[in-house]
């Protein structure tokens, strides 16, 4: 598994991605919504509203299933965030490209193996309402700002 760009890793740190990553996922766990309460299929313009309310435009890209926003220049930095959502999980990924160079574009779940260990999982947040995709996406968000603030200070 290669590393991550070390500017990149000096964000998340900095950011202390690993611990607000296991506060969300340990709420938005299997054990409080099993499998059998999950929102498996969910509605595209219910998930593209919640993304608008949030203040985000978000794009549907139907090929692959994934929603996006659109993405925002700071300085030297493009970013993006696209969602996963599958089977009543949200799978979550940012993408970084600095002066069109590809820093950062993999889901939230290989971050933590690449920070402490390849065997260190932290499992996607799960959901069984769209208040609970609304509570992830929000927390998402947030720390997204906060990712995005750390690496343009960095």
């Amino acid at each position: 598994m290669t590393e991550l760009h070390f500017k990149v890793k000096n964000a998340l740190l900095k950011m202390d991605f690993i611990r607000q990553y296991e506060e969300l996922s340990g709420h938005f766990s299997s054990e409080r919504t099993p499998s059998d309460e999950r929102l498996v299929y969910v509605e595209r313009d219910e998930v593209m509203s919640i993304i608008r309310d949030l203040g985000y435009s978000p794009m549907f890209h139907s090929k692959e299933k994934f929603y996006k926003i659109t993405e925002e220049q700071a300085d030297a930095f493009t970013f993006g965030f696209h969602i996963i959502l599958r089977d009543g999980m949200a799978d979550l990924v940012w993408v970084v490209r600095e002066n069109g160079e590809l820093l950062l574009g993999e889901p939230w779940g290989v971050y933590s193996r690449r920070l402490i260990d390849v065997n260190y999982r932290i499992k996607k947040p799960v959901f069984g309402t769209y208040e609970d995709l609304e509570d992830i996406l929000k927390t998402a968000f947030g720390m997204y700002e906060d990712f995005k603030t750390a690496l343009i200070h960095s």
